[in-house]
This record gives C-alpha cells, structure tokens and sequence, in this order.
C-alpha cells in the first residue's frame, strides 16, 4: 500500500509540474472564405474573417474571438497578423480589408501603394482611375455601362 501511494504521489506531482509549464502560445493564423486573412477558433476548425474579430459578434463558439485580452487595445493587443496599417501610422484596417478595392485607409493606401502588394483588379473589377474617392484603382465590374461617370476617362461607360 505505500507502494500504490508514493506512486499516486508521484502521479500526481508529474501532472501539477505539467500543468505549471508554460503553454505554447496558440497560433491563430487562417484562411477564411475567399481567401482572407482570419482568425482561427479554439475548435481548431472555425475560420473567423479578420473583420469580424471583435466587432462585438461571437463568432467562436467559446467567444474567443470577442475576449478582453484579444479586444482590449485595437490594434495592439489583436495578433499582427489581423492588422494592417495604413500609410499614416495612426491608420490601421483588418488585414481582410487590405485588396479589396474599397478605400478603407482614406488615402488608398491599402489598395495601391506598395506596402499594400496588391495584385492588378481581379476579374470582377475594372483598372480606371475612379472618381469617387470610396475606390482607390480599380472599380467593381457592376457599375460598368451605368449610366454614371465612375472613371476619370468615362472607360466605365465605353470601354469595359
């Protein structure tokens, strides 16, 4: 019987050491639907969109993605891999938001200029240079042949 003890004891000892030892953070990086930058889960499975990471909407199903600590200083206390700064440092969008041809920096800068690295417009868009200041480069394919002036050099009504 001391037998069984001071092996229960050392059991018990070997999982107290275990639990003390300090986690591995837990990488959140994913790919969320169309290819977006996302936040991954506790279930390991469930890829949240960067921009819905704490917009006050539990997306998780523990709510991870709305915690305190994750919430508390944006961006600072958000996973650099969320984040996105804008050309002026004070600036910053959800890294979803960086290429998807709206204007979110208010100077394009998450649209057009290098630090961005966007690829050219994709299919459903059309390269101009916009007169409204919601598009940086490039407009959504649907406002081609509207009836209203998007591009500086009407292309949008008589070319694409």
């Amino acid at each position: 019987s001391v037998l069984v003890l001071l092996v229960l004891v050392a059991a018990l000892a070997s999982g107290l050491a275990l639990a003390l030892l300090p986690r591995a953070p837990v990488n959140r990086f994913c790919t969320a639907p169309n290819n977006k930058t996302g936040f991954l889960c506790d279930d390991r499975v469930t890829c949240v969109p960067a921009s819905w990471v704490c917009d006050r909407v539990s997306n998780c199903r523990n709510g991870e993605d709305e915690q305190e600590q994750l919430c508390g200083d944006l961006p600072h206390s958000l996973p650099g891999h969320l984040v996105f700064y804008c050309s002026n440092p004070r600036s910053w969008v959800y890294a979803d938001q960086r290429c998807n041809g709206m204007n979110e920096c208010g100077d394009c800068s998450d649209e057009t200029w290098s630090l961005a690295a966007c690829p050219p417009c994709g299919q459903e868009w059309w390269s101009c240079s916009p007169v409204h200041f919601e598009f940086c480069s490039c407009i959504p394919g649907s406002l081609c042949r509207d009836g209203v002036q998007h591009c500086q050099d009407w292309s949008d009504e008589f070319v694409c």
